[in-house]
C-alpha cells in the first residue's frame, strides 16, 4: 500500500511540470517574463506559486524518506525560475522513484513526528493525515494559481496520464 499511495503522490507532483510548461508558453506567448508567475499567489496571506512547488516536494520526499526509515534530502528553498523550479520537482521525483517497495514494509509501525503537529504520528496516520492531503492541497493550489492567471490548464492536467488497457 504505502510503495503504492507514494507513486500516486509523485504523479500528483509530477503533473506540476505540465503546469510550468503550459505557464512558460502562456507567458511567451503574452510576452512577460514566466518567472512572474512564481511570486503570485491567490490571496495576500496565502503562499506564492513557488512556495507551493517547495511544499509539494517536501511532502514527497519526506513521505517517501520517513515510511521508508530514511532521512529525507534537504533541499535549499533558493529557486527563482521556472527551471529551478523544474529542476526542484524532478529531484524530489528521482528521490521518491528510488525508494523500492520491500523498503516500505515497515511503514505502518514506523514512528513519524512532524513539527507542526503535537506527538508522533504512526507511519499510517502520517501517510493518510499529513502527506496525501498536503502533496494534493500544494498541487491543488499551485494548479488554481496558474488559471486564476490565465494559462490554459484543464482537468486533465491535474489527473496527469490514465493507464488503460483495451480489454
Amino acid at each position: 500500500m504505502y510503495a503504492q499511495a507514494i507513486a500516486q503522490c509523485i504523479e500528483a507532483v509530477r503533473s506540476m511540470e505540465t503546469y510550468l510548461n503550459k505557464a512558460e508558453r502562456f507567458a511567451n506567448a503574452k510576452k512577460f517574463d514566466a518567472a512572474v508567475l512564481l511570486s503570485t499567489r491567490l490571496a495576500p496571506d496565502m503562499g506564492s506559486l513557488l512556495y507551493q512547488i517547495q511544499s509539494a516536494c517536501d511532502y514527497l520526499k519526506g513521505g517517501a524518506a520517513w515510511l521508508s526509515g530514511q532521512e529525507p534530502p534537504r533541499h535549499e528553498d533558493n529557486e527563482q525560475t521556472l527551471d529551478e523550479a523544474r529542476a526542484r520537482l524532478r529531484k524530489t521525483i528521482d528521490f521518491a522513484e528510488s525508494v523500492t517497495a520491500p523498503q516500505y514494509a515497515d511503514a505502518a509501525s514506523r514512528i513519524v513526528k512532524v513539527s507542526w503537529v503535537p506527538g508522533k504520528l504512526t507511519g499510517e496516520k502520517y501517510l493518510l493525515q499529513i502527506v496525501i492531503p498536503n502533496i494534493y492541497f500544494h498541487v491543488s493550489m499551485a494548479y488554481a494559481i496558474l488559471r486564476a492567471n490565465g494559462v490554459d490548464l484543464v482537468k486533465k492536467d491535474f489527473i496527469g496520464p490514465v493507464d488503460s488497457f483495451d480489454a
